[in-house]
């Protein structure tokens, strides 16, 4: 499969070497930003791929079978449209939209152009793919621990990006947790609140940070989200199941213990790229696998990705309003 990959930021540069490095069936064929010279240094890297600075030439592109987006958020529901007007597979990262309407549009759009056939897109949610919350997973759904009643999942990491608002880290970061805590119990989320400390860490740069979401799913479970984007120390990830009678949850990997000179320490990732690395790989290999085969890959979908803009939508309306829980809105 020929693969196209708008974005070269961190995110874009991270799939291109993945997907020439490690997905089998994959070639990358084509590149896109809006900053030149950038998309031209990632294709350097490629032979054969092309470089454009505009991603309507990129998705029309005759040797570009498939589109990953990984564009600034802002754009990634008018350039999934693009491609579903294109007519070609894409793999948009999350979110789906920051707007409710907006990630409907998309959803009619795609409804539309596939029917009951294969679908055309699906959301970069990668957690569903790492063998740790898989094996979580798999572990609730046997009922070997009974019902479970709770999930706590907890991300921090060193620092924020550029132009980050309380509104869009709950788009851009907290989506994740949104997405993960209802497919790990297999229930959607019915309810939201925010909360935060009255007074914020002195790293948030002026952010609400951290913050802590409470969500209720349709299945009478309570779960718990914390985001602190500028924790410092590094990129730490936690998940946990309280079930009836047991308690599942995930070790973190990729850490390294060192002993030395009389002193004991843990080293923690710097970002998501060492701690999230097998389950991108394991994504990216389950959508080109599926599209030479002409199957419906196992990813999440676009109705996936609408509803966690929905579940974000309403965390975002619980923050501006003081809190108190806020009603999911319903999929149109």
């Amino acid at each position: 499969m020929r693969i196209g990959i708008i974005g070269t930021g961190v995110m874009g540069a991270f799939h291109v070497q993945l997907l020439h490095e490690q997905v089998s069936g994959a070639t990358v064929t084509a590149v896109a930003d809006p900053d030149l010279a950038r998309a031209n240094a990632v294709v350097a890297t490629i032979p054969g791929a092309t470089a454009f600075s505009d991603p309507l030439e990129l998705i029309a592109h005759p040797e570009v079978d498939a589109v990953l987006i990984a564009s600034p958020d802002v754009l990634h529901a008018e350039q999934t449209l693009a491609c579903i007007a294109a007519g070609k597979p894409t793999l948009c990262e999350k979110p789906l939209s920051y707007a409710v309407e907006e990630a409907e549009r998309v959803v009619a759009a795609h409804r539309a152009a596939v029917g009951d056939g294969v679908p055309l897109v699906h959301q970069g949610f990668m957690r569903r793919f790492d063998p740790g919350y898989v094996t979580q997973k798999r572990a609730v759904v046997s009922g070997e621990h009974g019902r479970p009643v709770m999930v706590h999942s907890v991300g921090r990491g060193i620092t924020t990006g550029p132009g980050a608002t309380d509104e869009t880290v709950i788009f851009n970061s907290a989506i994740h947790d949104l997405d993960i805590v209802p497919w790990l119990l297999g229930a959607p989320v019915t309810e939201v609140s925010w909360h935060a400390p009255e007074v914020p860490s002195s790293t948030g740069g002026g952010l609400r940070d951290p913050f802590f979401l409470l969500l209720r799913t349709a299945d009478g479970s309570l779960s718990t989200v914390e985001n602190y984007l500028n924790a410092r120390y590094g990129y730490d990830m936690r998940s946990e199941v309280v079930c009836e009678t047991g308690v599942v949850a995930i070790t973190e990997p990729h850490r390294l213990a060192v002993s030395t000179e009389l002193t004991a320490r843990t080293d923690v990732p710097v970002d998501f790229r060492l701690r999230y690395e097998d389950a991108y790989r394991l994504e990216l290999q389950e959508w080109v696998s599926a599209m030479r085969e002409g199957r419906a890959p196992t990813l999440a979908t676009v109705e996936d990705g609408a509803q966690a803009t929905r579940v974000a939508a309403a965390a975002a309306e619980s923050m501006r309003s003081g809190g108190g829980f806020v009603t999911v809105e319903a999929a149109r």
